[in-house]
């Protein structure tokens, strides 16, 4: 079998974990252009990585380019049409997390895989951990009983990216569509990929909003961004078959330090994503679960180099994704409802898909 074509678009800091893992795969998968509408950054790109074909307009680099798959790893507001555009130009796609800007986005994406009969995978990256693996076997092995709550959270004291993650024209949104993703996606997977059904939830801008002070960014910004997205955000989601997940995710919050949890409870034990796994049961034992058997390290390039290795197989195998395009539309589901909860007051009910 011939190498499989790649290219890239967009060329900022998370593509460089993409590029790890197809390095890691030289021997099956060459990356044979790239796409950034800031050139000096892209001829950066290109030289660093030995990709000659550079372009600045995705179109024009579809039209030209013989490819096999596309990782869209752009700013969030150009998810959906570098998305779309690739898989009608017949590529297979990874696109980064969150999928899009909202439901009606993600779902144009969804469409335009299954209109062109391609593959569109989410960057829902944590799935590789090792631990997350090994709880996944836990559960769907009934070890743990009845799942019916989640407890998650993403927690920055003072960690706002800067620039265009502070602003709601490119982001659409703060620390719950950025890092609460994250975590919610790893509950409901977990749980079996319940359908949301309804939502409540509050934001809050009180420390990005200060003129001055540690608190307002992590790295500085230009004066093309805004800065009008949530510091905080946290909310309940409720889901057709009684499971229940709580969320909080923060940009800054004043608290010791950064940190994530999740946490998945059933009828016969609780279990604490971790490496190793944490396990609590009813019947008052603890336990400590080795995720070694997986072989596989949390470390945020390894998990990378897995996610990709896994795409690959899956655009050259046919092998079945372990996170297609549905599971980013249910997550936006989620994630707009939140928002519109935050902005009503009110719980928002959500409309199961199919």
């Amino acid at each position: 079998m011939e190498k499989t074509k790649l290219a890239i678009i967009g060329t900022g800091g998370i593509s460089h974990c993409h590029m790890g893992g197809y390095l890691a795969l030289s021997d099956i998968c060459e990356v044979t252009a790239a796409c950034d509408i800031d050139e000096a950054k892209l001829k950066a790109y290109g030289e660093k990585y030995g990709i000659k074909n550079l372009y600045t307009d995705y179109n024009e680099m579809l039209a030209k380019e013989e490819l096999d798959a596309v990782s869209v790893t752009t700013w969030n507001a150009a998810h959906c049409g570098a998305t779309v555009a690739a898989l009608n130009a017949g590529c297979n796609v990874i696109c980064e997390k969150p999928m899009a800007m909202n439901t009606a986005e993600a779902l144009k994406m969804e469409e335009a895989a299954k209109r062109n009969g391609k593959l569109l995978q989410i960057g829902f990256v944590r799935r590789y951990e090792g631990g997350v693996e090994a709880a996944k076997d836990y559960i769907d092995g009934g070890e743990a009983g009845d799942i019916y709550f989640a407890n998650v959270s993403y927690l920055r004291r003072n960690g706002c990216p800067g620039g265009w993650f502070g602003d709601l024209r490119y982001s659409g949104g703060g620390p719950l569509i950025d890092l609460g993703v994250h975590v919610m996606d790893l509950a409901r997977y977990l749980a079996g990929r319940p359908k949301p059904v309804a939502a409540y939830g509050v934001t809050f801008k009180k420390l990005l909003a200060t003129e001055g002070g540690e608190k307002v960014w992590v790295s500085s910004t230009t004066g093309k961004f805004e800065r009008n997205v949530e510091d905080f955000a946290t909310g309940f989601i409720r889901f057709d078959n009684g499971f229940v997940m709580h969320v909080a995710a923060s940009f800054s919050l004043n608290i010791e330090k950064d940190t994530g949890t999740v946490e998945i409870f059933g009828t016969k034990a609780g279990i604490k994503i971790s490496e190793p796994l944490q396990v609590y049961r009813t019947d008052g034992t603890n336990d400590i679960i080795s995720a070694e058997k997986y072989n596989k390290s949390a470390a945020f390039g390894d998990i990378f180099i897995r996610e990709i290795a896994h795409f690959v197989d899956c655009v050259r195998n046919g092998t079945e994704c372990r996170a297609p395009a549905h599971d980013g539309v249910v997550l936006m589901q989620m994630i707009d409802a939140i928002y519109e909860s935050a902005r009503t007051g009110h719980e928002v009910q959500i409309t199961p898909l199919g």
